[in-house]
């Protein structure tokens, strides 16, 4: 199976959006939830190859695909891990506008019905609708500048459930935060499970300073809102996506063997252990074991 993306013509909202009383949720589960990893063509394959060294799982066939409505043709293969699933695309021509952008493919069940519902939850359609080979892509920007992917198949997919579910790391200034918590909130169905709004701005490489962090869940998996000054040092911020994993040190050391660099060491945050890395590639995540 594969994950074809994308995007929705501009709908460009003046005024506060109208939020809709009551919608419904038409997520499917965290295991159909991607994040989208671009990489040079060249190193697509030692990229699958050091994440699934990482994480352990299968992957799908690998394809060539027309995946965007104008003419382009990317590599493309889904990996499962027990930690998360990526959807993976080296193109072999250049990218075209929008695409590239987008952090995350969450599947829905109703393509148009979720489209509209991310509007009047305060999205903008990036792109229409359009079909690719396996259903119907369609990308949406939340307010701050959130890029994701909503995606129909016209086969319904059954994938294993996750060991763990993934983290979205957003991070966002206050200028956007609360519109995007309500706006994000308001269209998964999701449930705020913390609020800190006094966490240490060492989560984010900013010693001695204090950031908001906001926890929340729904049927779209996990996310966590960093709200900052956006002064973040690199590689803060390059990492869309935080993987859970049982034992962190022996993780980091399947990935140091398949060619992934650590660019933040392990260290206690938030109750936990967690570091960044690079992947072949150019893929940056964060990885953490604990609460």
């Amino acid at each position: 199976m594969k994950r074809f993306t994308f995007l929705i013509a501009a709908a460009v909202l003046t005024s506060a959006p109208a939020y809709a009383a009551e919608t419904a949720d038409y997520s499917v589960g965290a295991q159909y939830d991607t994040t989208h990893v671009y990489v040079p063509q060249e190193q697509f394959d030692s990229f699958v190859s050091s994440f699934v060294a990482t994480f352990g799982g299968t992957t799908s066939k690998q394809g060539e695909f027309q995946v965007t409505p104008t003419k382009s043709l990317t590599k493309s293969q889904l990996v499962l891990t027990p930690s998360a699933t990526v959807s993976v695309f080296g193109f072999k021509t250049p990218i075209p506008y929008p695409f590239g952008d987008e952090r995350t493919g969450y599947l829905v069940t109703d393509i148009d019905a979720a489209v509209a519902s991310a509007v009047k939850h305060g999205a903008v359609r990036r792109i229409a609708t359009f079909p690719d080979p396996i259903g119907r892509d369609s990308l949406v920007q939340w307010p701050g500048g959130v890029n994701m992917q909503i995606y129909w198949h016209s086969a319904k997919p059954n994938y294993a459930q996750l060991s763990s579910v993934p983290e979205n790391r957003v991070y966002l200034t206050p200028d956007a935060a609360d519109a995007f918590v309500k706006s994000w909130t308001g269209y998964a169905h999701g449930r705020i499970t913390a609020d800190d709004k006094a966490a240490s701005g060492a989560e984010i490489g900013e010693p001695g300073k204090t950031i908001r962090r906001v926890s929340i869940e729904s049927g779209y998996g996990k996310m966590t809102v960093f709200v900052s000054d956006g002064q973040l040092p690199w590689p803060y911020g390059r990492d869309m996506t935080g993987y859970a994993v049982s034992d962190l040190a022996a993780t980091l050391a399947k990935a140091t063997a398949a060619g992934v660099e650590t660019l933040v060491a392990p260290s206690e945050v938030n109750k936990r252990q967690t570091a960044i890395v690079r992947f072949p590639g150019g893929y940056i995540a964060e990885i953490h074991q604990g609460a």
